[in-house]
C-alpha cells in the first residue's frame, strides 16, 4: 500500500511557515508524504536554509507579490490575489495527483485560508485546519460569532471590566482580547475579522471539522474542549526536534533559520555567565515606535544585565535614517550586543539565558514553554495579549508590561518587570519552578506516546482509512 501523502498549504508569513514545516516533518517520520504548497516568495526564503527532507516536495505559486508583500502594500488586494492564485494551484495539484492515480490523503492548511478547504470539497478530499494559535484563541474567536459578538465589545468599553466565556476557566479583560476585536484596530487589517467568520463557517459546513491546533493537552485542557461543535486535537508544540523530543537531533533549523548565520552572537553568549542574558524581540512583524524603542534602551541600560536584543533591518535595503537611530546606541552597543537577526531556539536554548523578553507570538511563546525560559511578555497585536494572559495568569512562567495612559511602556515599568523575573526573590523562584515545569510537560506530550504523538498517529489513521473507504 502506498504511503498517505497530505497537500499542506500555508499563509506565506514566517509565522504561519515555520509550524507547518514541523508539522510536515512530523508526517514524513509517520511515513507519509507531504506536498508543501505556498508562495514563490515564501519559498524562496526557504532555498536559503537546509535541503529539505526525503519525502518533503515544495509546490510553489504566485500570490503576485513573488518579491514579498511589503508594508504600505494593499492588504486587501493581496489576500483576494492570495485567494484565487491560491486555489488555481490547489486545483491542479488535486487534478494532476487524482489523474496519476495517487489522489491525497488530505489537504492540510492553516489559518486565513478558509478557500483551501472548498477546493478540498470540490475534489472530496477530506481536509484540516492546522490552527497555529492557542485553542484559547480558536474560542474567543468562535464564541464572538456564535451569540457573544456583542458581549464581548460592551466588555471591551471599560478596560477594568472583567468577563468570562463559556468552557474557560479564567477572567479576561479587553487587553486579552485578539487585537481584531478592539475598536481601535486598524483599517488596514479590516479583512481579518471577516476572514476568521470565513473559516469559521467553512468548519461549520464540513460533517467531521478536523482541526490540529499547535498546543498540548496539558497546556489548554480546557480550551481544547470548550467547543462542543468541534474536535481540537492538542499536536505540539510544532518546534524543531533536537529542541524538544530528541528524535531528530539533526532537525534543529530547516525552516526556522532562513537566513546566514552569525558566530559572533554564540561565541558573546558563551562568555557570558548562566541565565544571566536579557533576550529582546518583537518577532518578524510587529515594530514598536522610535519612542517605546527608547524607553526599551533606557530600561536595558539601567538595568545593568547582559542583553542580546533583535533589531530588525530595514526592508528592501533600505537606508537607516540617523533620525530612527536610537540616541544611546553606542552604549547599547557596549554593554549588549544587537544583531538584525539570530537563531531564536539556539539562544533561547543556551545555557547564559535569563529570561525573554517578547511579542508573545504563539511559536515564541511555545518556544520559551519547551525551553523553560521565563518571559517578560510585551504584547503587540493579534493574538499576542491573549498569549500573554496565558503566560503571566495560567502557566505563570513570566510577567506582563503595564503601558500608561497613552500606550507607551515606560522605562520604569520594563525594569520591574525583568527585575521580578531576573533578580532573587519569591516571585523570581516561583516563575523559573513553572517554566521548568511546562518544560517537562512539553517534552513529554512531544515523545512517543505522548498525547500530542499518539493525537498525530490518531489522526493519520482516521484520514487514511477514510481515503481506502473512497
Amino acid at each position: 500500500m502506498a504511503p498517505p501523502h497530505f497537500l499542506l498549504v500555508t499563509f506565506p508569513a514566517q509565522g504561519h511557515i515555520n509550524p507547518a514545516l514541523q508539522f510536515a516533518k512530523r508526517l514524513l517520520r509517520s511515513g507519509a508524504e507531504v506536498t508543501f504548497a505556498t508562495s514563490v516568495s515564501a519559498c524562496h526564503r526557504m532555498s536559503k536554509g537546509r535541503a529539505s527532507p526525503e519525502g518533503l516536495h515544495f509546490a510553489p505559486f504566485s500570490d503576485g507579490y513573488d518579491d514579498g508583500f511589503k508594508m504600505g502594500d494593499n492588504v486587501s488586494q493581496f489576500m483576494s490575489e492570495l485567494r484565487h492564485r491560491g486555489s488555481e494551484k490547489l486545483k491542479d495539484l488535486m487534478a494532476s495527483s487524482a489523474g496519476e492515480g495517487r489522489p491525497y490523503t488530505c489537504l492540510v492548511y492553516s489559518l486565513l485560508l478558509p478557500w483551501a478547504a472548498e477546493v478540498a470539497r470540490e475534489f472530496h478530499v477530506p481536509s484540516a485546519l492546522l490552527w497555529i494559535q492557542p485553542a484559547t484563541v480558536l474560542d474567543m474567536y468562535y464564541y464572538y460569532f456564535n451569540g457573544y459578538g456583542e458581549f464581548i465589545e460592551n466588555n471591551c468599553v471599560d478596560p477594568s471590566c472583567s468577563f468570562e466565556l463559556p468552557g474557560l476557566p479564567y477572567k479576561f479583560t479587553s487587553r486579552d482580547l485578539p487585537s481584531f476585536f478592539l475598536p481601535s484596530r486598524s483599517d488596514a487589517y479590516a479583512f481579518a475579522l471577516p476572514t476568521f467568520k470565513d473559516q469559521l463557517d467553512t468548519l461549520n459546513q464540513e460533517n467531521n471539522a478536523r482541526i490540529l491546533v499547535n498546543t498540548f493537552d496539558s497546556l489548554e485542557p480546557e480550551a481544547l474542549r470548550a467547543i462542543d461543535r468541534y474536535n481540537l486535537v492538542g499536536i505540539g508544540p510544532l518546534i524543531p526536534s533536537a529542541f524538544l523530543d530528541g528524535k531528530d537531533p539533526s532537525d534543529t533549523s530547516f525552516g526556522g533559520d532562513l537566513f546566514h548565520k552569525s558566530k559572533e552572537y554564540t561565541d558573546w553568549l558563551d562568555s557570558k555567565a548562566p541565565a544571566s542574558v536579557v533576550y529582546v524581540s518583537f518577532g518578524s512583524i510587529a515594530e514598536i515606535s522610535k519612542r517605546q524603542a527608547e524607553e526599551l534602551a533606557c530600561a536595558l541600560l539601567d538595568c545593568g544585565r547582559p542583553f542580546l536584543w533583535v533589531i530588525r533591518a530595514k526592508q528592501n535595503g533600505e537606508e537607516e535614517k540617523d533620525e530612527d537611530r536610537l540616541s544611546r546606541m553606542q552604549e547599547l552597543e557596549d554593554k549588549g550586543m544587537i544583531v538584525p537577526w539570530c537563531s531564536q531556539l539556539e539562544v533561547l536554548s543556551h545555557p547564559s539565558l535569563g529570561c525573554f523578553l517578547s511579542h508573545c507570538g504563539w511559536n515564541s511563546t511555545l518556544e520559551s514553554l519547551a525551553l523553560g525560559i521565563p518571559v517578560v511578555a510585551f504584547p503587540q497585536w493579534t493574538d499576542q495579549g491573549t498569549n500573554a494572559k496565558l503566560i503571566e495568569d495560567v502557566w505563570r512562567t513570566g510577567i506582563r508590561v503595564r503601558p500608561n495612559g497613552e500606550g507607551l511602556v515606560e522605562a520604569g515599568e520594563i525594569r520591574r518587570c525583568l527585575e521580578t523575573v531576573m533578580a532573587d526573590g519569591e516571585m523570581r523562584e516561583e516563575v523559573r519552578r513553572n517554566a521548568a515545569k511546562w518544560k517537562e510537560s512539553a517534552r513529554e506530550a512531544a515523545r512517543e506516546g505522548g498525547s500530542s504523538d499518539r493525537n498525530l498517529k490518531a489522526f493519520i489513521e482516521e484520514v487514511g482509512r477514510g481515503c481506502c473507504r473512497c
